[in-house]
């Protein structure tokens, strides 16, 4: 295990993992996130890394956190780090703590478990309030707009492995 260096961004953005997650015909998991509004209140599991953390267990780690998934091949990461600015309206612990948005490794997994795994209760503060298998592209019409160039970054690593 190698422990990867997060880029110096002068503590502005908070070192985050994304987490895309394939079904065997190419579809990718999207959550409703709790308390958002609709259309723009899908997304693919995130979170943050903590002090020391490799990426990829911290990617592993946030997937069974938020969803309950751990029956999951990894397939990939992005390239590089991608990065989003929260939008000015915006509040929360992460504003209070003086980030301005979020620096981003992102990882893809294909699920090789069974669907019964999935469970959005089991962390103490639920992420997620329902889930869908999509296609890879329908993420980028369903994300809230601040994440959207992100997401098409993530898309554009990930669409090997999506269903066409």
């Amino acid at each position: 295990m190698m422990i990867e260096p997060i880029p110096d961004v002068g503590g502005r953005y908070r070192p985050n993992v994304g987490i895309v997650v394939f079904n065997a015909e190419g579809r990718v998991w999207l959550g409703r996130r709790q308390g958002g509004r609709p259309p723009y209140n899908w997304q693919f599991p995130q979170g943050g890394v903590d002090s020391g953390e490799d990426l990829l267990d911290a990617a592993r780690r946030e997937l069974r956190e938020e969803t309950g998934i751990v029956s999951v091949a990894f397939l990939a990461r992005a390239p590089g780090w991608i990065r989003y600015d929260f939008p000015p309206e915006a509040r929360g612990a992460k504003i209070a703590k003086g980030y301005q948005g979020q620096i981003q490794a992102w990882f893809a997994f294909r699920f090789e478990g069974d669907e019964s795994e999935i469970d959005l209760t089991g962390d103490v503060h639920p992420e997620f309030d329902a889930w869908r298998w999509a296609r890879l592209d329908q993420a980028l019409e369903s994300i809230v707009p601040f994440k959207h160039e992100a997401y098409v970054q993530v898309v554009e690593a990930f669409r090997p492995w999506a269903a066409t």
